[in-house]
């Protein structure tokens, strides 16, 4: 493995490739390999996405209910999205912008008041749900009348491997829970709980007071009118992830939407456009709209200004501060917000997001920034303690983190908040030249390394993990701070000429393939 510090020798033979008829599953490569500077590798895998069924189809929603998974839209068809626009801004040819339309459409027909579908509190709001694996969930034990009894949650994600099993206990009036998480192995059983407020057995309060436990199980009393004799039927019972809208799913799906609207715009020739000028007008009310869902989790405090997850939302640790990322996630867009709409309430929290990142920046020896995944203020950072109480705990689903949570953000997520920071820079919201260049720096000193004579990346911004191609093949997303760097650009061709990712190499075709082709060229054609 070649140092970090040493890439550069390697990059600077790395030459594109020539396009030429070589056949490989539907698309035109080079003899030596695919040429990812060439429109025609982007096209390819454009129409062999949208033609298929891959991961992120526009059409499709952000929970569960097709895939079996969430966020499709937010961790595919945004990469997808900001990557047509990446391709208009090289080309200039509006077949991009037509093709942005078509999905977008289709991305805003799938918001939850558009399906008729609500979250975990029973609304129905102008942006995305999801839910499994990224929410906690619960279960509610009836008794053999049906009448609920008991909810039964549980502090982790992927919980709908979670199982809840009722048994009899030892005496009249008791019961048995085993409750197993099967995605983690992990597995607890709790014997003659008893629904009495006034037994030692009290369930509710039996599972408080061992938690974390192996599963991290608490529980809810939902009787409206309780009888001591009271006990849940016996039978095995799955849990369900709760449905619940991230602040970084709107920002990832909106971004595209509101710099499309700042495209258009800043054109008299897209502006006139009928067509044009009618979806930015409408794709700017409709990012207003999700933007607002998550005005219940801004915060600030002397830093700057962040997101909290509201206590009794279906998070892993609900009451707590997001992930830096997550929190300029949505700052993305509030950024495009702040320059096409000069809200004063935009620009005030986007300033403020710039001004918390800047007090999470770690200048290292190579004078290049680090950051960490948790901010440093957050309480899943400090960590927190149970205060004997549900309504004075920190987290309803997580009482307690006795673990602080203190990992270097990664290459992948740190993309993320790299955008946001290049945003903030060039609408003057806070960040200047200095914090671009050692940002510059992350990539060249700590993240671009070689591994047997080809270009890969380390997982971790300080340099650490890896190298790990699962995380340098989202190196070209790093391509808006290549302008004060070009080498940046130079390392990210150079991974894929390397290794040339493909759908077969990769045994998919994910959304962010087109969105990191789309980078390439779109910083390769910067001077076209």
């Amino acid at each position: 493995m070649t140092s970090r510090r040493t890439f550069l020798r390697h990059t600077a033979v790395v030459s594109s490739l020539a396009l030429s008829g070589l056949a490989f599953g539907r698309h035109a490569y080079a003899a030596t390999g695919i040429d990812y500077l060439a429109r025609q590798t982007f096209d390819d895998l454009d129409r062999e996405f949208h033609s298929g069924d891959w991961v992120g189809q526009p059409g499709n929603p952000n929970d569960d209910t097709v895939t079996g998974k969430s966020g499709d839209l937010a961790w595919g068809q945004s990469y997808v999205l900001i990557g047509l626009l990446r391709m208009y801004e090289a080309y200039r040819d509006t077949h991009y912008l037509d093709r942005f339309v078509a999905n977008a459409d289709l991305v805003l027909s799938m918001r939850d008041s558009e399906r008729g579908v609500t979250d975990y509190r029973g609304l129905s709001l102008p942006a995305w749900r999801a839910n499994h694996p990224y929410t906690v969930g619960t279960v509610t034990l009836t008794d053999a009348g049906g009448k609920p009894i008991l909810e039964v949650r549980i502090g982790r994600v992927y919980c709908n491997s979670t199982t809840v099993t009722v048994s009899s206990g030892s005496a009249p009036g008791l019961f048995t829970l085993l409750v197993v998480h099967a995605q983690s192995g992990s597995r607890q059983t709790f014997a003659n709980l008893s629904m009495d407020p006034a037994s030692p057995n009290y369930a509710v309060r039996r599972l408080y007071d061992a938690y974390p436990g192996a599963v991290l199980v608490t529980g809810r009393d939902v009787r409206q009118a309780p009888a001591p004799e009271d006990i849940p039927v016996n039978g095995r019972f799955q849990m369900q992830s709760l449905p619940g809208i991230f602040a970084v799913h709107t920002g990832m799906i909106t971004y595209p939407m509101a710099s499309f609207v700042r495209i258009v715009q800043s054109s008299p020739t897209l502006r006139s456009n009928p067509l044009y000028g009618a979806k930015a007008k409408e794709y700017l009310a409709a990012v207003r709209d999700a933007v607002a869902v998550h005005d219940p989790e801004w915060r600030e405090n002397a830093s700057g200004g962040y997101l909290i997850w509201v206590k009794g939302s279906p998070q892993q640790w609900d009451g707590c501060e997001q992930p830096i990322n997550q929190s300029l996630g949505l700052g993305q867009t509030l950024a495009e917000l702040a320059v096409i709409t000069d809200d004063p309430t935009y620009r005030h929290r986007a300033s403020a997001l710039a001004a918390m990142f800047r007090a999470e920046l770690a200048v290292d020896a190579d004078d290049a920034y680090t950051w960490h995944y948790w901010p440093t203020y957050s309480r899943v950072y400090t960590g927190f303690d149970k205060t004997g109480s549900p309504d004075t705990d920190v987290s309803l689903y997580n009482p307690n983190l006795r673990t602080p949570q203190r990992q270097i953000e990664d290459l992948s997520h740190g993309a993320i908040s790299l955008d946001f920071a290049v945003r903030a820079f060039r609408n003057h919201l806070g960040l200047d030249g200095q914090d671009m260049a050692r940002l510059a720096r992350t990539f060249t000193h700590n993240l671009a390394a070689t591994r047997n004579e080809r270009a890969t990346a380390f997982v971790r911004l300080n340099g650490t993990g890896g190298p790990d191609l699962n995380y340098a093949y989202q190196a070209p997303r790093w391509a808006p701070i290549a302008w004060w760097d070009p080498t940046i650009h130079d390392h990210s061709l150079a991974i894929y000429n390397d290794n040339q990712p493909t759908a077969e190499s990769l045994q998919t075709l994910p959304g962010w393939l087109l969105g990191t082709i789309a980078h390439l060229q779109w910083f390769a054609r910067r001077d076209a």
